[in-house]
């Protein structure tokens, strides 16, 4: 990934942050058949290895799971707010009219190395911290313990486990930071306007 300094964000707790806020990564991988990309929740665990670990499950029928040995490298990309950029919304636009239409954003890089679990106890375990994780928000949230056992059981057989080690992570900012303040905090005020709030506050906030 290209990453211009103005938009480099290394700061590791940010990084963690954005996997744990967006959580829909895509894996990537390069098998025998060749590039493949996968859209899975993911479980960041910080405190494992050197810069952390994630894990997933995917189903049994999917065949990544073969395509890839342990060890093998792999990328997993999360992606936070993204919008589009009008130059109107540029108050230096209206003096000089030397703006151009751009797209901002927040990504993650996770580079690491995958490892396969065809394991029962894996799987129940992911999914079990996974659904605590997305549940905690319900009214009444749901656990693997409504379900029926044998009906749990069998989903749990037709998933596999998957971890990535991660070895550096790298983080793409692009929030303007490279604009006027003016021209920045325009633009964000106008995405706040049609509702992009998140986008627009990390701008107002973003570092030059």
């Amino acid at each position: 990934m290209y990453v211009p300094s103005h938009f480099e964000e290394s700061r590791p707790q940010a990084l963690r942050d954005l996997i744990a806020e967006y959580p829909l990564g895509v894996l990537v991988t390069h098998g025998g058949d060749g590039l493949d990309a996968n859209h899975l929740p993911f479980e960041l665990d910080p405190g494992m290895g050197e810069h952390g670990v994630l894990r997933a499950h995917v189903a049994r029928g999917n065949p990544v799971w073969h395509s890839v040995a342990d060890g093998d490298e792999v990328l997993v990309v999360f992606r936070a707010e993204e919008a589009y950029i009008s130059p109107n919304w540029y108050p230096s636009k209206h003096e000089t009219h030397r703006q151009v239409p751009t797209w901002n954003y927040k990504v993650v890089h996770a580079h690491g190395r995958i490892t396969i679990h065809d394991d029962e106890k894996y799987v129940r375990s992911v999914v079990a911290r996974l659904t605590r994780k997305h549940e905690e928000g319900q009214p009444m949230p749901w656990k693997m313990g409504d379900a029926p056992r044998d009906y749990i059981d069998a989903m749990l057989k037709a998933i596999v486990g998957i971890e990535v080690e991660i070895t550096r992570m790298v983080g793409k900012f692009k929030l303007g930071q490279n604009r006027e303040v003016r021209d920045r905090a325009g633009a964000a005020e106008a995405l706040i306007g049609q509702g992009d709030i998140a986008l627009g506050r990390a701008m107002l906030e973003a570092k030059p």
